[in-house]
C-alpha cells in the first residue's frame, strides 16, 4: 500500500518495502545520455564521475527510483582503462583439495591422506577425491567470477599460466632453456576468449614446479608490449597483474621441491622490472603452503606498490578475487539530500565503475554520491536531478519481484564478502607491520 511522502507534497511514494522490492528495475533513462560534461569531484584524492543521468536531462522511471551510473578512482589513480594479466599457478601442488564444492556436484573433495580412512581405499598419491574441487579449480572459478564482474572495453584481460617442468630423476629443470610460463590468451576485451582459456587450463590440470620469475617476466612482456608480445598495449591504461599461487618459487634454480634463495631473488628482480614499467602486482597466497614463508609473494607486491592477500582457506579465493579493486575504491553510497534517504543498492566493479538506484520524489532532487577509498578516506559530489514517474504494469511488477528475490541472495553474499574483506584488511596490516619491523632491523 502506498503512503503519502512527507518530503514530496502532492505525490505518492512506495513504502520502504515497496521501493526496495523495485530497486533493481532497469529504466530506459539508464541508457539515455546527453553530451554535457560529467560531474566530477576534482579537489580530493578520490575522483568521482557521473556518466548518467546527464546534467539537465530529466529522469523517468516506473517507480520512485532513479538509476545512476559512473566511476570512481582513488590514490591519484586517474586511469579510466585497465589492462590486467591473470597469472595463474598451475603447478602440481594445485591438485590439492580446496575445501569447497567448486564444481557444485553436491560433494566436497578432500585429501584422503589427511583423513582417518582405511588404507587402500584411494591411491597413495591422490590429494583430492573430486578433481573438480582442487585448488586449481577454485582459482579458475575465482577468475571466471572476476571476469563476469568487469566492464569490457574499460578493462581488458589476458591470462598467463605458470609452473616448471622438472626432471623426475634429478628434480631439477628438465631443460636449461625450457619455458615455464605461457600466454593462454593475449590481453583482450573479448571475455568469451578468457573463459575458454580458463576452461582449457582446468582441462589440462596441474603439473610441474613453480617459477614466479617466469610468470612475472612474461606478464611484463605482454603488458609493456615488448618484443615477442602477443598483446597490443594501451599507453594510457593502468597495468596490473593479479598473481595467484598456492606455493613458493622453486625454480629457476635448484631442486623443484625446495625454495632456494636464487628462486626468490629471481622473482624479486622481475618485480623490480615490473615496477619500472609501471606495472602493479597484487599477489594472492592461497593455502597453508603459500603462507609458510611468503617472502616472495609479499615482496613482489611491496616492490610494485600492490597488495599481498593471504588466503588461508583455498576455497575463499573466489570471494577474495571478487573483492579486488583496481581503482582502490571499496564502496559507493547514494544519498537523496531532498528526501534524506540513503541507498546502498549500488553495484561496484573492480575498475571503479558503479551502477545503482537512489530513492527520489517527483520534481527536483538533490543527490549526493559518496565513495570510500581503500585507505579509509572518502569524497562526495552532489548534483541536481529532475524526476518524473512512468507507469508499471502488473506483469512488470511480478517480474520485478522475482528479480528482487535474486538480489536478496546477492546481498547475503555481499555481507559474507564484507566479512572476508575485513579479515583481509587485518591480515594486510599485520604483514605491513612485519615488513616495517624487518626493514627497521636492517
Amino acid at each position: 500500500m502506498k503512503q503519502p511522502s512527507r518530503f514530496c507534497s502532492g505525490t505518492h511514494r512506495a513504502s520502504a518495502a515497496g521501493w526496495l522490492a523495485c530497486a533493481l528495475l532497469l529504466a530506459s533513462a539508464l541508457a539515455s545520455q546527453a553530451s554535457s560534461p560529467p560531474a566530477l569531484g576534482v579537489d580530493a584524492p578520490i575522483r568521482i564521475r557521473i556518466e548518467s543521468p546527464s546534467p539537465g536531462e530529466p529522469v523517468r522511471n516506473r517507480v520512485h527510483q532513479a538509476p545512476i551510473r559512473g566511476n570512481a578512482t582513488a590514490d591519484g589513480n586517474e586511469a579510466l582503462e585497465y589492462d590486467v594479466i591473470l597469472a595463474i599457478d598451475v603447478s602440481g601442488s594445485t591438485r590439492a583439495a580446496s575445501g569447497i564444492d567448486v564444481d557444485g556436484d553436491g560433494e566436497v573433495g578432500f585429501n584422503p591422506q589427511k583423513e582417518l580412512i582405511p588404507d587402500g581405499l584411494y591411491p597413495a598419491d591422490l590429494e583430492c577425491t573430486d578433481p573438480g574441487d582442487t585448488i586449481l579449480a577454485a582459482s579458475i572459478l575465482a577468475a571466471k567470477s572476476l571476469i563476469h564482474s568487469l566492464e569490457p572495453g574499460r578493462v581488458r584481460v589476458g591470462v598467463v599460466s605458470f609452473s616448471g617442468e622438472a626432471n623426475p630423476q634429478t628434480q631439477r629443470r628438465a631443460r636449461y632453456d625450457q619455458q615455464d610460463a605461457w600466454v593462454e590468451v593475449p590481453i583482450t576485451a573479448t571475455f568469451s576468449r578468457i573463459l575458454i582459456a580458463l576452461d582449457r587450463i582446468q582441462a589440462r590440470g596441474p603439473h610441474g614446479a613453480t617459477n614466479f620469475a617466469a610468470a612475472v617476466r612474461l606478464s611484463i612482456t605482454e603488458l609493456a608490449g615488448l618484443t615477442g608480445a602477443k598483446s597490443r598495449t594501451r599507453p594510457d591504461a593502468k597495468k596490473m597483474v593479479l598473481f595467484l599461487t598456492d606455493g613458493q618459487p622453486s625454480f629457476p634454480f635448484g631442486l623443484s621441491t625446495v625454495q632456494d634463495p636464487g628462486d626468490v631473488e629471481a622473482a624479486l628482480n622481475a618485480a623490480r622490472v615490473a615496477h619500472k614499467a609501471g606495472i602493479t602486482i597484487n599477489t594472492y597466497a592461497v593455502g597453508p603452503l603459500a603462507l609458510q614463508n611468503p617472502i616472495a609473494a609479499t615482496e613482489m607486491a611491496r616492490i610494485t606498490r600492490g597488495t599481498y592477500t593471504p588466503v588461508r582457506s583455498p576455497g575463499e579465493i573466489v570471494s577474495f578475487l571478487q573483492a579486488v579493486s583496481f581503482a582502490n575504491v571499496d564502496d559507493v553510497v547514494f544519498t537523496n539530500m531532498t528526501t534524506h534517504e540513503i541507498s546502498t543498492d549500488v553495484n561496484l566493479s573492480p575498475d571503479g565503475s558503479f551502477t545503482g538506484f537512489v530513492p527520489v520524489c517527483e520534481g527536483a532532487n538533490r543527490v549526493r554520491v559518496t565513495a570510500l577509498a581503500s585507505d579509509g578516506t572518502s569524497n562526495s559530489i552532489e548534483f541536481d536531478m529532475e524526476f518524473e514517474t512512468a507507469g508499471l504494469s502488473g506483469r512488470e511488477l511480478s517480474l520485478e519481484l522475482d528479480r528482487i528475490r535474486e538480489r536478496n541472495k546477492q546481498l547475503l553474499l555481499l555481507i559474507e564478502r564484507d566479512r572476508i574483506q575485513r579479515f583481509r584488511d587485518q591480515q594486510r596490516k599485520a604483514v605491513e607491520l612485519e615488513i616495517e619491523k624487518l626493514e627497521s632491523k636492517r
